[in-house]
C-alpha cells in the first residue's frame, strides 16, 4: 500500500482528438437545441407542461456533460476517489467498490424508471426518442465513471475506424438532437396551423 498517494489531477483538455471536439459541440448543440424545444414547447399553451421540464432537465444535462468533456473532470473525480481508496487502505479491494457503485446507481435509476415513465407517458414520440437517446449517453457516462479497465478496453476497441466509446456516446447525443429538432418543427408546425385557422 502507497501510504503518500498525492492528488495529481489538473483541469486541462480532455479528449484533445477531433472526435473529442466533435463530440462536444454535439452536447453543445443537442443542448441548445433541447433548449430551443423547450421554450417552443411552453409557448404551446395547450400543451401539458412536463414535456418542457423534460427538455430542459435534458438540456442542462448536456451541457454540463459538454463542459466535462473537454474539461476531464471526471478523472479528477476518479483520483480523489482513488486518493480515498489509498488512505483508507481499501485500494486493493477497489473492483468490489466500482460493483458496488454501478450497481447501486443502476437500482437508483431502476427505481426511477416507473415515475419517470409514469411523468412522460402522455408526452409525444419525440419525447421518448429523446429518453432513449438520453439513457445511451447516461449509460456510457456511468460505464466510464466507473473505470472498469476490461470495459475500458472494449470502448478503446475500433468498429469500422472509429473508437466504440465514440460511437456510443456520439450516438445516443444524435438521437437526442435529431427528436429535440422534430419535436420544435411539430410545435412549430401545431403552432402555424393553429394560427392560420
Amino acid at each position: 500500500m502507497v501510504d503518500n498517494y498525492e492528488f495529481s489531477w489538473h483541469p486541462g483538455i480532455g479528449d484533445p482528438t477531433i472526435a473529442g471536439w466533435v463530440t462536444v459541440a454535439l452536447y453543445l448543440l443537442a443542448s441548445v437545441s433541447c433548449w430551443m424545444t423547450m421554450g417552443c414547447v411552453r409557448r404551446q399553451n395547450w400543451n401539458d407542461k412536463s414535456d418542457a421540464h423534460i427538455w430542459r432537465i435534458i438540456s442542462v444535462f448536456f451541457f454540463i456533460l459538454g463542459i466535462n468533456k473537454q474539461l476531464d473532470l471526471q478523472s479528477g473525480m476518479t483520483e480523489l476517489g482513488r486518493m480515498l481508496a489509498y488512505s483508507e487502505g481499501w485500494y486493493e479491494r477497489r473492483q468490489a467498490v466500482q460493483i458496488y457503485f454501478v450497481v447501486s446507481v443502476a437500482a437508483v435509476c431502476l427505481a426511477i424508471i416507473p415515475a419517470f415513465i409514469y411523468w412522460v407517458r402522455t408526452s409525444p414520440i419525440q419525447m421518448w426518442i429523446a429518453l432513449v437517446g438520453s439513457t445511451f449517453v447516461l449509460g456510457y457516462v456511468l460505464i466510464r465513471a466507473a473505470s472498469f479497465h476490461h470495459l475500458d478496453s472494449f470502448f478503446r476497441s475500433r468498429f469500422l475506424g472509429l473508437k466504440w466509446y465514440w460511437i456510443l456516446e456520439m450516438a445516443g447525443i444524435v438521437i437526442v438532437l435529431l427528436a429535440s429538432e422534430w419535436r420544435r418543427a411539430k410545435v412549430v408546425q401545431q403552432i402555424g396551423g393553429r394560427v392560420a385557422s
